[in-house]
């Protein structure tokens, strides 16, 4: 059994490897994990969409004044292209993608819990320590495993309450309880540690605790493959004690 040191070294450099991987364009710079790029892709089409439908209301508004006054003229078709313009500068920049509030992470279903806290960890980066920060993209490749699983059980499982309990309230309690620290005291050695060092050892923690219930619901699945591999090798391939199958009579 591998020693704590040895554990928060092997996890430290899977980080590492994580971090080298999306900076050479693995995944989306920005997000740690898909399920954020997916709300942030989902926010961004439903903003194109807004923008269109205001550009229309402003042409459609130009057509209606043209039609009641008998023509808006070229004055009318410049204020109108200028009206379409802010319309979609306005709209392109609002409303902003919001950030989840720490309340809010943990409320609703556990299945949209791993989304939102992802994007809330996204927006915790700039304040955290370069180890902590590849520490949050590894979390951010774990949880987008664990959200896959999470796809397939239901809400009062034992997994999902302890999901909930892991992911929206520990991981981001510990990261909360850092950012309140002034950043002048977190790399204070105290007792032979420091803020930096703690977090550091809490997110490792919370790591490996999220790979073990990842593979918790994946055992499962895992068993019943191997059970269907063993049914079809000994229908279909060597047969019992290694005899080959015998051969389907001719027609």
């Amino acid at each position: 059994m591998s020693s704590p040191s040895q554990e928060s070294d092997r996890i430290l450099a899977g980080a590492r490897q994580s971090l080298d991987h999306q900076r050479a364009g693995g995944r989306r710079v920005g997000s740690i994990g898909r399920q954020s790029a997916a709300l942030k892709r989902q926010h961004l089409l439903r903003k194109l969409g807004r923008m269109g439908m205001a550009v229309l209301a402003v042409w459609f508004a130009a057509i209606v004044a043209g039609l009641v006054i008998d023509g808006i003229g070229w004055t009318g078709i410049i204020l109108t292209i200028i009206a379409s313009f802010v319309a979609f500068g306005v709209f392109a920049r609002y409303p902003k993608m919001k950030v989840p509030s720490l309340g809010d992470l943990n409320k609703g279903d556990v299945k949209a819990l791993v989304g939102r806290t992802e994007l809330w960890l996204e927006a915790q980066r700039p304040a955290l320590p370069a180890p902590a920060v590849q520490l949050v993209d590894t979390i951010g490749l774990q949880l987008d495993a664990l959200g896959k699983q999470l796809q397939e059980i239901d809400q009062t499982h034992p997994a999902a309450v302890q999901v909930r309990k892991l992911v929206g309230e520990h991981l981001p309690g510990v990261v909360q309880d850092y950012r309140k620290i002034p950043a002048n005291l977190r790399q204070e050695d105290r007792a032979g540690s420091s803020p930096d060092k703690q977090l550091a050892e809490s997110l490792g923690l919370i790591s490996g605790e999220i790979d073990s219930v990842t593979r918790q619901l994946a055992s499962g699945a895992i068993d019943d493959l191997a059970i269907k591999t063993r049914y079809l090798d000994y229908k279909y391939g060597s047969g019992v004690e290694g005899e080959d199958t015998p051969a389907l009579p001719r027609p």
